[in-house]
């Protein structure tokens, strides 16, 4: 099946997995990141079907980054930029685990003005060196997220972890705000995801 999303398709399966392919609960997450994606570097982490990557790309970004662990999914991704007839040339989607992508960047310089972290609460897949876990993860997984920042850039992370717990004392150096409530659509429970924008201490980034 095919949905539009504020004009964007979007390929969904609506019958062989418990997840369709397009995080509705993301709608209008998505909507401000694209808002902000003229003419930006945008890294989309677990990046699953590219739909940040897709909107972003729609509105006019240099160029997108998804990486995803899943080959069906990057698959999947690729598949939704043809959709919408965004070049991949312009658009890469990498088959890689996240946490060895993140070191591998750092070490070429690479530098982002958008990044998009919405990771599994937990994953053990075996094509990993280790486990990940939200909790127990997120300060070492977004530190290195932060050293790949352009010095005016933003990251929009979020979990659906209700346990969840930002240990904001290991980001002194960063303005962390939470802006969860103006993410979750209306016909979604205010509980079904949190979401917060990272930048840097010496940029003041806009109104999110």
């Amino acid at each position: 099946f095919i949905v539009f999303e504020y004009g964007t398709k979007f390929k969904v399966n609506l019958v062989d997995y418990l997840d369709t392919g397009l995080f509705l609960d993301h709608r209008e997450t998505r909507q401000r990141v694209a808002a902000l994606s003229k003419g930006k570097r945008l890294l989309n982490l677990f990046a699953y079907s590219c739909a940040f990557s897709v909107q972003a790309a729609i509105r006019g970004a240099k160029f997108t980054k998804s990486v995803d662990l899943s080959n069906t999914y990057t698959e999947w991704g690729k598949e939704n930029f043809l959709l919408n007839g965004l070049p991949l040339s312009q658009n890469e989607v990498i088959r890689a685990d996240c946490l060895k992508f993140l070191d591998e960047e750092l070490l070429k310089g690479e530098k982002y003005d958008i990044i998009i972290i919405d990771p599994p609460t937990m994953s053990r897949s075996k094509k990993m060196d280790q486990t990940f876990d939200i909790q127990l993860d997120h300060v070492k997984f977004l530190s290195t997220a932060i050293k790949l920042l352009a010095p005016s850039g933003i990251i929009f992370f979020s979990t659906n972890s209700r346990r969840f717990k930002f240990e904001l004392e290991h980001f002194d150096n960063c303005q962390i705000k939470e802006i969860s409530s103006k993410t979750i659509p209306q016909e979604f429970g205010q509980k079904i995801h949190r979401c917060w924008t990272i930048c840097l201490q010496t940029e003041k980034y806009q109104e999110i």
